[in-house]
Protein backbone atom coordinates (compact mmCIF):
# COMPACT_ATOMS: atom_id res chain seq x y z
CA UNK A 1 0.00 0.00 0.00
CA UNK A 2 1.62 3.51 -1.24
CA UNK A 3 1.80 6.19 1.47
CA UNK A 4 -0.51 9.14 0.87
CA UNK A 5 0.52 12.58 1.32
CA UNK A 6 -1.54 15.92 0.71
CA UNK A 7 -1.21 18.45 -1.95
CA UNK A 8 -2.49 21.97 -1.69
CA UNK A 9 -4.12 23.45 -4.73
CA UNK A 10 -6.44 26.51 -5.54
CA UNK A 11 -9.88 26.40 -5.15
CA UNK A 12 -9.99 26.84 -9.05
CA UNK A 13 -8.43 23.92 -9.52
CA UNK A 14 -10.27 22.18 -7.27
CA UNK A 15 -13.37 23.06 -9.19
CA UNK A 16 -12.36 22.64 -12.67
CA UNK A 17 -11.65 18.74 -11.18
CA UNK A 18 -14.41 18.54 -9.48
CA UNK A 19 -16.37 19.15 -12.69
CA UNK A 20 -14.18 16.74 -15.14
CA UNK A 21 -13.74 13.99 -13.14
CA UNK A 22 -16.96 12.05 -13.11
CA UNK A 23 -17.02 9.27 -11.14
CA UNK A 24 -13.82 9.06 -10.60
CA UNK A 25 -12.05 10.36 -7.25
CA UNK A 26 -9.90 13.28 -6.92
CA UNK A 27 -6.87 10.75 -6.94
CA UNK A 28 -7.86 8.87 -9.49
CA UNK A 29 -8.45 11.85 -11.83
CA UNK A 30 -5.34 13.18 -11.00
CA UNK A 31 -3.25 10.56 -11.62
CA UNK A 32 -5.28 9.29 -14.67
CA UNK A 33 -4.23 13.00 -16.15
CA UNK A 34 -0.50 12.20 -15.24
CA UNK A 35 -0.63 9.15 -16.95
CA UNK A 36 -2.11 10.01 -19.62
CA UNK A 37 0.66 13.63 -19.91
CA UNK A 38 3.38 11.14 -19.75
CA UNK A 39 2.11 8.91 -22.36
CA UNK A 40 1.59 11.73 -24.84
CA UNK A 41 5.60 13.27 -23.98
CA UNK A 42 6.32 9.29 -24.21
CA UNK A 43 4.52 9.66 -28.06
CA UNK A 44 6.23 12.70 -29.07
CA UNK A 45 9.79 11.48 -27.73
CA UNK A 46 9.17 8.21 -30.02
CA UNK A 47 7.94 10.23 -33.02
CA UNK A 48 11.26 12.20 -32.56
CA UNK A 49 13.35 9.26 -34.35
CA UNK A 50 12.51 9.51 -37.70
CA UNK A 51 14.19 11.64 -40.09
CA UNK A 52 12.37 14.69 -41.75
CA UNK A 53 12.19 15.01 -45.37
CA UNK A 54 14.80 17.67 -45.34
CA UNK A 55 17.21 15.50 -43.27
CA UNK A 56 17.07 12.76 -46.07
CA UNK A 57 17.25 14.84 -48.67
CA UNK A 58 20.91 16.08 -47.32
CA UNK A 59 21.71 12.67 -46.25
CA UNK A 60 21.32 11.83 -50.25
CA UNK A 61 23.34 14.78 -51.18
CA UNK A 62 26.25 13.86 -48.92
CA UNK A 63 25.88 10.13 -50.59
CA UNK A 64 26.01 11.40 -54.01
CA UNK A 65 29.14 14.15 -52.97
CA UNK A 66 30.73 10.64 -51.02
CA UNK A 67 30.45 8.77 -53.68
CA UNK A 68 31.68 10.90 -56.84
CA UNK A 69 34.65 11.13 -54.42
CA UNK A 70 35.31 7.52 -54.05
CA UNK A 71 34.99 7.63 -58.21
CA UNK A 72 37.18 10.58 -58.49
CA UNK A 73 39.83 8.80 -56.15
CA UNK A 74 39.60 5.51 -57.82
CA UNK A 75 39.80 6.83 -61.51
CA UNK A 76 42.95 9.32 -60.31
CA UNK A 77 44.15 6.28 -58.80
CA UNK A 78 43.92 3.91 -61.63
CA UNK A 79 45.38 6.36 -63.76
CA UNK A 80 48.32 6.97 -61.21
CA UNK A 81 49.54 3.54 -61.29
CA UNK A 82 50.11 3.63 -64.94
CA UNK A 83 47.48 1.44 -65.67
CA UNK A 84 46.05 2.97 -69.19
CA UNK A 85 42.25 2.76 -69.83
CA UNK A 86 41.11 2.82 -73.18
CA UNK A 87 40.27 6.62 -73.75
CA UNK A 88 36.03 6.30 -74.61
CA UNK A 89 36.04 4.38 -71.03
CA UNK A 90 37.74 7.42 -69.24
CA UNK A 91 35.69 9.98 -71.06
CA UNK A 92 32.81 8.19 -70.54
CA UNK A 93 33.52 7.96 -66.30
CA UNK A 94 34.13 11.85 -67.10
CA UNK A 95 31.47 12.61 -68.58
CA UNK A 96 29.62 10.48 -65.77
CA UNK A 97 31.14 12.36 -63.51
CA UNK A 98 29.67 15.43 -64.53
CA UNK A 99 26.21 13.95 -64.59
CA UNK A 100 26.58 13.65 -60.87
CA UNK A 101 28.47 16.77 -60.30
CA UNK A 102 25.43 18.30 -62.32
CA UNK A 103 22.82 16.45 -60.03
CA UNK A 104 24.38 17.66 -56.75
CA UNK A 105 24.20 21.33 -58.00
CA UNK A 106 20.81 21.57 -58.74
CA UNK A 107 18.83 19.79 -55.50
CA UNK A 108 15.29 19.68 -57.06
CA UNK A 109 16.38 17.36 -59.67
CA UNK A 110 15.95 13.64 -58.03
CA UNK A 111 17.66 11.34 -60.87
CA UNK A 112 19.97 8.69 -60.27
CA UNK A 113 23.41 8.50 -61.53
CA UNK A 114 24.56 4.61 -62.63
CA UNK A 115 28.25 3.67 -63.28
CA UNK A 116 28.85 0.41 -65.11
CA UNK A 117 32.20 -0.81 -64.87
CA UNK A 118 33.45 -3.23 -68.09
Amino acid sequence: MSEKRMLIVSEELVRKIDDNRGDMSHAEFIDFLIENQLKQTTKEQEEKQFATKEEVRSFEQDIRKLLKSFLEFFVSYGLELGKQSPKSEFEELTSKLQGLEKDLASEDTKGEAKIKWK
